[in-house]
């Protein structure tokens, strides 16, 4: 059996709500169900997972340089970052918003990190298979990061318009995609299997920007389908 390993942010650990608590603010748990669980389940797969909640790019690196060795003997690494990369220090926003404010991974940083990450992997003789990212809700993310903070301050920097959160964070995803082409990797469509749903916001949580199980079984389904369609050939790149 191959083994695989899985670096990402929480998407990638399974987190998900908690609904169990009943709170003022929004409690997290890492669901048994997770994508990842899914795959190996259906898939028969060896997995190893090494993501954190709110990972960025560049810790991505650092973690594929703390288990070399892991890597090293994996066959597979998956990759999924830019969900964070592409967010602001929103407390810094609400309070000065007539600031210039970065993202917490520059645009052009996250495709040149991104690159280094994959060369990483393949140098160690593993191959890197990205994912592009799921869908998020802006209206819904809005009012989460907005949260005991200055939400009119927080809009008026967006410009009046919350949906540039969602257009902003494709950003990113399209960073990725370019990547694929590139550097000649794999890019499964996680995207898609979201935008095909007569209303892709059932399948996040309340968050706007996590998927919640039913959202994770799309993406496994969507890994899966891959994999079967490409055949044993898939991931020859």
């Amino acid at each position: 059996m191959s083994m695989i390993c899985a670096f990402g942010d929480s998407v990638m650990k399974g987190i998900i709500e908690d609904c169990s608590r009943a709170t003022d603010t929004i409690k997290y748990k890492i669901s048994n169900f997770s994508f990842v669980e899914l795959c190996r389940e259906r898939m028969g797969l060896d997995i190893l997972i090494f993501a954190k909640f709110g990972g960025t790019i560049n810790q991505g690196i650092n973690l594929v340089e703390k288990n070399r060795e892991k890597v090293s003997g994996s066959t597979y690494c998956v990759i999924e970052y830019g969900g964070n990369d592409c967010s602001y220090r929103w407390d810094e926003v609400s309070r000065n918003p007539g600031s210039v404010h970065n993202p917490l991974t520059m645009l052009e940083d996250f495709r040149r990190q991104y690159a280094t990450l994959i060369d990483k992997i393949r140098l160690k003789g593993a191959r890197p298979l990205l994912l592009s990212l799921p869908m998020i809700d802006s209206e819904r993310y809005f009012s989460h990061i907005s949260k005991g903070l200055n939400a009119d301050n927080i809009l008026t920097w967006l410009g009046g318009d919350v949906n540039y959160i969602g257009r902003w964070h494709e950003m990113y995803n399209m960073a990725v995609w370019g990547l694929g082409v590139s550097k000649q990797v794999p890019v499964i469509d996680i995207t898609s299997t979201f935008l095909k749903r007569r209303d892709y916001r059932d399948y996040l949580c309340s968050d706007g920007i996590h998927p919640n199980e039913e959202g994770h079984r799309l993406i496994a389904d969507a890994i899966c389908d891959s994999v079967l369609e490409k055949s044993n050939n898939y991931f020859a790149i």
